[in-house]
């Protein structure tokens, strides 16, 4: 399961260069009131990174010739597309349910089992979901933000998808033995390599990365479980008076 820290992270760090202006300070203690460990665990899995995912990746990137690595990149987003599709009709986007269903096809009969992406080259764009965006559809609220250990930035609710979209990764299509723990770190190399880019920016234009991610992270999935569009939150200024008792 280590293989999809990355790709949690992923989300958050899409959008770090577009981030909001940072949430007030009652308004990001109560997104993440268990700051003090989630600190305390962003720094083990940075030092983590650092000295072990960090370097493998690189050398995943020096070494395998991009076109393998963009086809097994390929591979795995059209597994996902799958899930995605089902999630979609989950949430009642039939419309959307079904387009990423045409994608599948398309890539899996035409793309050489997803190694190729004829799909976005005839306009079926990706319209990517999980679990955690499902709940959230149906109504259930985020939670306190959490940061899992080797894993990365989620929520309570974001934690309960990931162990629902886990049972259809492509590891878990291998079955059990060798071959599953082999994907899996297959999984969380290519992952790894594809942010590289993403993380440097991260560490030149971010003071407390910390902080950065987590509101990075929590208006991206925002974002994304209103397909764009989130309502707008009401603030009661704080130099408005009470209205009278009647």
């Amino acid at each position: 399961m280590k293989q999809w820290a990355a790709l949690l992270c992923a989300a958050a760090l899409a959008g770090c260069a577009s981030v909001p202006t940072a949430e007030p300070p009652t308004a990001a203690h109560k997104a993440d009131p268990w700051e003090s460990t989630n600190r305390k665990i962003y720094a083990f899995n940075d030092a983590v990174d650092e000295a072990v995912v960090r370097p493998v990746a690189e050398a995943y990137r020096d070494v395998v010739p991009e076109l393998v690595r963009t086809g097994f990149t390929n591979v795995l987003g059209n597994i996902a597309d799958a899930w995605s599709s089902a999630n979609h009709f989950l949430q009642g986007e039939f419309q959307f349910g079904v387009e990423m269903g045409f994608r599948v096809i398309t890539n899996s009969f035409f793309g050489l089992a997803g190694l190729l992406d004829p799909a976005s080259e005839m306009g079926l764009t990706r319209r990517s979901e999980d679990f955690g965006q499902t709940l959230g559809r149906w109504g259930v609220g985020p939670g306190p933000y959490v940061v899992l250990p080797l894993l990365g930035p989620s929520t309570v609710r974001d934690t309960l998808g990931f162990v629902v979209d886990r049972q259809v990764s492509a590891a878990q299509i291998l079955g059990e033995g060798n071959g599953r723990y082999l994907m899996a770190t297959w999984e969380l190399i290519n992952a790894r390599t594809n942010l590289l880019a993403t993380t440097r920016l991260l560490d030149q234009i971010a003071l407390d990365r910390y902080s950065f991610l987590r509101d990075s992270y929590l208006a991206r999935r925002l974002d994304q479980v209103y397909n764009g569009a989130p309502p707008l939150e009401e603030f009661k200024d704080e130099f408005e008076d009470d209205p009278p008792a009647k």
